[in-house]
């Protein structure tokens, strides 16, 4: 129960809320489930299944006038052709095939700092100069999520740490906003994540061990 939400109503929305969505937004929450599925096998095959989510969901944002969440998946919509052509070239045409990489803790520290700041100075102009609700953690989750992004592309291991921090935070957005499914959604995205992490993490360790058993 989130501030007196019973369990039982956010099922009954839910399921509700499945009964009337249109056949595009089912496509295209289909298409961000196996967007991440693929992604957790590292397959090409994640980044066209991305574009044509994204292509849907920017359409129908822009369609309700939601625009920031428009121009969000815009970017993404972007990211995605700069994903396919960064993993399969690993970011320059004479190279090969992109492999998992970190950023080690030093970096990913500065990177926080960095863009939690950001996070602040955007969640302060949202709060002071809209009417955005949530202005702080949206800013948060949308500044994280910009630069996430970047890091999947590149096949950065700790894509998946921040985007469960990021999803964990918008499940809550989206419940107190009544947008159960897309919470519902979120979870699955939570959940995807660990595990992307978990593989991702035992395939750079095995590739780690083997380089330095052949020194």
């Amino acid at each position: 129960m989130i501030k007196g939400f019973p369990i039982s109503d956010f099922i009954q929305s839910s399921i509700e809320a499945l009964n009337v969505m249109s056949t595009y937004e089912a496509i295209a929450m289909l298409l961000a489930i196996a967007y991440i599925l693929l992604a957790i096998k590292q397959s090409l095959w994640c980044w066209p299944a991305a574009f044509v989510s994204t292509l849907i969901y920017t359409l129908l944002f822009f369609d309700v006038s939601l625009l920031m969440d428009s121009f969000l998946n815009a970017y993404y919509l972007v990211m995605a052709v700069y994903g396919w052509w960064s993993w399969k070239y690993g970011g320059k045409l004479t190279e090969k095939e992109l492999e998992v990489s970190t950023y080690g803790v030093a970096k990913n520290l500065k990177i926080i700092l960095i863009l939690s700041v950001l996070s602040l100075g955007v969640g302060y102009i949202m709060a002071n100069y809209t009417s955005a609700d949530f202005a702080y953690m949206d800013s948060f989750t949308t500044v994280f999520a910009l630069f996430t992004t970047y890091m999947l592309a590149k096949k950065v291991l700790e894509n998946w740490i921040y985007w469960i921090v990021i999803d964990a935070v918008s499940i809550y957005i989206y419940i107190q906003k009544g947008l159960n499914l897309t919470a519902v959604l979120f979870v699955i995205y939570t959940i995807l994540a660990f595990v992307a992490y978990r593989q991702w993490r035992e395939e750079y360790d095995d590739r780690k061990a083997q380089t330095l058993s052949t020194l």
